[in-house]
């Protein structure tokens, strides 16, 4: 039995890639991937916000099992689910945003008070969120449970930025690409918990890809640059399945 319990946390463990440069540079492309796919769904092909939720939501189903149950690191299926939950959740925010009629800011709260419970049920059953902690399906599942969150959230969050705010979204970006760079500043030069700067850089990283996604695809008369949100799509992808292939992809090596 105690040898079955090693072998299982071992490879749950080996399943969390490394967070290094390489790593954010995947998920902002990742998450400007999943605004401009989103739209293409949800807009483009005008299936709307609740059916373009549940199409997301069956894909990051399928693909968040197949994580969990994996016994080794998959670079391609860790990212794969990336893209889902990131997708899943640029639908659900807008669902939440628009379809129901809350607004950006009320959706952000409602959304940034769902991370914080996940993040403190997180805490309360491991004892810890850190990264380097993931040694056990349990705290897998608890791990892309908060992703999800994270990632519906920097939607919400980016679209109030771009768009009440009246900054745009060139704006938006800039305000979040600042908000990372004294993130990675505080890693730097500062002591702040790495686990607290691990999660802060993972949420501001969705808003910075969902501003640059709107301003790829959307109308010139809305600040965006009119792009084919296919065309900006399938370059996104490919660029994203280059870096994998490209740059290393080890896993178990935190800083945290």
């Amino acid at each position: 039995m105690d040898a079955q319990y090693n072998e299982v946390t071992s490879e749950a463990l080996g399943k969390v890639p490394a967070v290094t440069f390489g790593f954010w540079i995947i998920k902002i492309l990742a998450t400007t991937l999943c605004e401009t796919g989103g739209d293409a769904v949800t807009m483009s092909m005008n299936l709307g916000y609740l059916v373009g939720t549940a199409i997301f939501a069956a894909i990051f189903a399928a693909a968040v099992s197949a994580q969990i149950g994996a016994r080794r690191f998959h670079p391609f299926l860790y990212w794969a689910v990336i893209v889902a939950t990131t997708t899943v959740g640029t639908t659900l925010a807008d669902f939440v945003d628009r379809s129901l009629g809350i607004g950006y800011l009320g959706g952000a709260t409602l959304l940034a008070a769902l991370l914080v419970a996940s993040l403190a049920i997180w805490y309360r059953t491991m004892g810890t969120v850190a990264i380097a902690s993931i040694k056990s399906r349990q705290a897998e599942a608890f791990y892309w449970v908060t992703i999800m969150f994270s990632q519906t959230l920097g939607t919400a969050l980016g679209d109030w930025m771009a768009d009440s705010t009246g900054l745009g979204y060139r704006g938006g970006a800039l305000v979040f690409a600042a908000g990372i760079a004294i993130t990675a500043g505080a890693y730097l030069w500062t002591n702040v918990s790495r686990t607290t700067l691990f999660w802060i850089a993972f949420v501001l990283t969705r808003p910075l890809g969902a501003t640059v996604g709107d301003f790829l695809d959307k109308p010139l008369d809305h600040g965006g640059l009119a792009l084919s949100r296919y065309t900006a799509s399938d370059v996104l992808a490919l660029l994203i399945v280059v870096l994998i292939s490209v740059l290393p992809q080890r896993s178990g090596e935190h800083a945290a």
